[in-house]
Parts: structure tokens; C-alpha cells; sequence
């Protein structure tokens, strides 16, 4: 993590055309890079971030008992031709190609009829139930608009999760436990103030579905939301009928823009009855598995987060996600100063702290542009004048005071700051 050494570096321009906030500040700041509109690859620190958002879903998920699993991207023609979403008059966004054997098959853009299909292997007595399985993994969807960075992408990486279960009941109590792992989920990613569960058309399957909507001028959904009772209601299903049966009143809402960052559905029977997924009850009668689905965009709330949590400095990361907790920026190369910044580096990281070590050979002025750019939560800056002093810099990104601390306090600042984001 030594930034003369990364594979990593920051840029004063982006390429043409780029116009979403959220990509131009992860470009400039070395996290992603454009590969084409809506495809973007991860550098080192990009993929930090995403693995560490990855993780916090990854463990709320378990929490509630979801099972991890990995499905395949290549998707078979009969499955989705048996629920009626092969056709592209239905689902608009397949990328669709043929085998050498001239087989038809599609890439991945969701992944209920496959799971659904699979399980009929798995699924035979009320006994078998209920269940929860999700994976996260790259999704493909052909976006006319793919003009919002990460936002909206055409290969983007997706957490979706999907739940079976024997009756409507025991439906609905997985769905609430699932509900709360994603209020803690955006909690833990620093979101939980911005984001509102919010009332959206539930198409098919029921006549709601709640999304998790994020306030963002970024955004192309509106709101119209209740700030006390921490709800909104999407402007597709926004009207009279609809706030009196939720207890809403228009004096009471403020409309505004946000960006989905997750959303969950009840899906009743309306994959496990064509694909055959069915099991003995009690009595030996057979029954269809009611399902629901529950998805969160990964690579979409990075690009939330690089939007709301981000200043005319660069990105300001919140701790739980950093790609580190520090960066070490060292003015100079006198042996004191590199003798004093290598002692904190290898303290640190023999404390299991990520940190970013500076020691490019670059003026005080860009190491620290670079640093706010970045986003890192917190800068430590080691030169002549403070070992001298024997007192070094540590200053909070989202913050304008600076301590003045001693190696081995910053050390133990930082382990307790580590400590308790963990």
C-alpha cells in the first residue's frame, strides 16, 4: 500500500463524455476505470471499497440465514421462455448471443427463474422449508441510459437474494427479518439518515414492493417522503387512494430526488408454479413454494455514496468502507522523516490497519490534494518540523481541526478507531 508502488494513479482530466459525478471523482481519485458507457473495471481501491460494501451485506444477509451461493451468468432459453420473460417485448435489457452449436443463451441480468429451477432438485417436503439463498454477483442488463456513471451500468454488480417459504405467514415474517437486515445495511454503510423506505408499485406480484431510496439530486427517481416517520412514497404510485390506505398526509411529505439503492418483492407463486417448484405439505398435498426477492446494487451504492459523501475536495469515505483507515503522508526524504514515517506504517500494519503509505517523490501540495481526493477518513503528515517536535498531524477527513500527537498515539488513536468500526 505504498503509493509509489500501487497500481494506482490519480488524474486531473476524465475521459469525454463522462458527466456523472459519481465516475468523474472515482477516476480522478485512481478507484475505477471507464472502459466503455455503463462498464467500468475496479482498480485496487476501487475494489476495496467494493468488496467492503460486499462484506457488510455479506454479513446482515447471514445474519438473518441466508445461504451464499454463486449461480451462472449463461442463462438456458426454456427457463425464462417457460415464465415468459425470454422475449424481448417483455425484458427489453438481455444481452443475448449463440453457441458454437448454435444454441441460444443469454447473460444473467437477474436470477429467479434458474434458482427457482434448480431447487425443484432440492425441494421435496414441508420439512425442506423455509429458506433463504443469495449471491452477489456481476449482472448484465443492455441500459439505453448508461450516462450516470456507476449509478446505472450495464455490467454492474448486484446482491440478490431470494427467499421459499410454505405459507403467506411464514412469507411475510421473512420478509420483515430481511426489511430490518437492509435498515442496518445502510446504517452500517453510512447512509441510514439519507436513505427511506419507500412504497413503490409492486407490478405483478402485489400491490406494493419497498425499495430503499437514497436522497440524491443524482438521482431519477422521485419521493415524496415523511421525515418523522422515516417512509415515502414513489411518485409512480403517489395519489389520494394511496396515501389515505398508508396513513400519509400530503401537508406532511416533501418531494424530492433519490437514487435506488435497494429494493425487495413479494413474488408469490408466480415462478414456482411454471417451473414445477412445489412440495408435500403435512397431509401429502402438494403446494407451490411462495417466494420473495431482495436485492441491493453494490456497485450502485458505491456510486451513491461517492455522490452524497463527497465535498469540492474530493471523496470522503465513511470508515466502515475506506479502501484504509489512513494515509501517511511524508514530506521529504531525510532519514529522520523516512526512518519516523516507515516506524508508523509498519506499527500500523502489523496492527492489521489498512494504511496508505505516501512516499512519492511529489510536493507537500499535490500529496495532499491527493489525499483529500482520495477520500481516506484520516491524514497523518510526518516532516522535518514535526519530528523535530516530536508531534505529527493527524487530521480527520470530514473535519478541519488537527491533533498534534506523538507516533505511538496515533497508533493507539487509530487502533481504537479500527476497533470500533469493526
Amino acid at each position: 500500500m505504498r503509493l509509489s508502488k500501487l497500481f494506482t494513479r490519480t488524474r486531473k482530466t476524465i475521459p469525454a463524455g463522462e458527466t456523472a459525478k459519481n465516475a468523474q471523482l472515482l477516476i480522478k481519485a485512481g478507484f475505477i476505470h471507464k472502459e466503455m458507457a455503463g462498464v467500468y473495471a475496479y482498480l485496487p481501491l476501487g475494489l476495496r471499497v467494493l468488496d467492503n460494501i460486499s462484506q457488510i451485506v455479506r454479513e446482515e444477509m447471514d445474519e438473518v440465514g441466508g445461504q451464499e451461493i454463486r449461480m451462472t451468468t449463461l442463462q438456458r432459453k426454456d427457463l425464462w421462455e417457460r415464465t415468459g420473460r425470454w422475449d424481448d417485448a417483455v425484458v427489453d435489457i438481455w444481452f443475448k448471443s449463440t453457441l458454437a452449436n448454435g444454441t441460444e443463451v443469454g447473460l444473467g441480468n437477474t436470477h429467479e427463474e434458474p434458482l427457482t429451477s434448480m431447487l425443484t432438485d432440492f425441494v421435496n417436503s414441508y420439512k425442506d422449508l423455509p429458506f433463504l439463498i443469495y449471491q452477489i454477483q456481476t449482472k448484465f442488463r443492455n441500459e439505453l441510459r448508461a450516462k450516470s456513471g456507476i449509478l446505472r451500468g450495464r455490467e454492474f454488480l448486484m446482491k440478490d437474494m431470494y427467499s421459499f417459504a410454505r405459507t403467506q405467514k411464514e412469507h411475510e415474517k421473512l420478509y420483515e427479518q430481511v426489511k430490518q437486515a437492509y435498515i442496518r445495511v445502510y446504517k452500517r454503510l453510512g447512509l441510514g439518515d439519507q436513505t427511506y423506505i419507500t412504497f413503490a408499485s409492486g407490478g405483478s406480484f402485489s400491490k406494493f414492493s419497498d425499495e430503499f431510496q437514497t436522497l440524491s439530486e443524482a438521482g431519477e427517481d422521485t419521493i415524496y417522503l415523511d421525515a418523522d416517520r422515516r417512509v415515502a412514497v414513489n411518485e409512480e404510485v403517489y395519489g389520494d387512494d394511496v396515501l389515505e390506505e398508508l396513513g400519509l398526509h400530503k401537508s406532511g411529505l416533501k418531494k424530492a430526488k433519490a437514487v435506488e439503492v435497494g429494493n425487495i418483492f413479494n413474488l408469490g407463486t408466480k415462478y414456482s408454479k411454471p417451473l414445477g417448484l412445489e412440495f408435500a405439505d403435512e397431509h401429502g398435498a402438494k403446494q407451490p413454494v411462495i417466494m420473495g426477492c431482495y436485492g441491493i446494487g453494490i456497485s450502485r451504492t458505491m456510486g451513491v455514496i461517492a455522490e452524497v459523501m463527497s465535498d469540492n475536495k474530493g471523496l470522503v469515505w465513511p470508515q466502515s468502507i475506506a479502501p484504509a483507515l489512513a494515509t501517511i503522508v511524508r514530506l521529504g526524504d531525510s532519514p529522520t522523516v523516512a526512518k519516523a514515517a516507515d516506524k508508523l506504517y509498519k506499527d500500523l500494519t502489523a496492527e492489521r490497519i489498512t494504511v496508505l503509505y505516501d512516499d512519492r517523490d511529489l510536493r507537500p501540495g499535490e500529496k495532499f490534494a491527493d489525499a483529500d481526493l482520495m477520500g481516506i477518513p484520516y491524514r497523518i503528515v510526518i516532516s522535518e518540523k514535526t519530528v523535530a517536535g516530536k508531534k505529527h498531524e493527524l487530521k480527520a477527513r470530514n473535519k478541519d481541526h488537527v491533533q498534534l500527537l506523538s507516533l505511538d498515539d496515533i497508533a493507539k488513536t487509530l487502533v481504537d478507531k479500527n476497533r470500533t468500526s469493526a
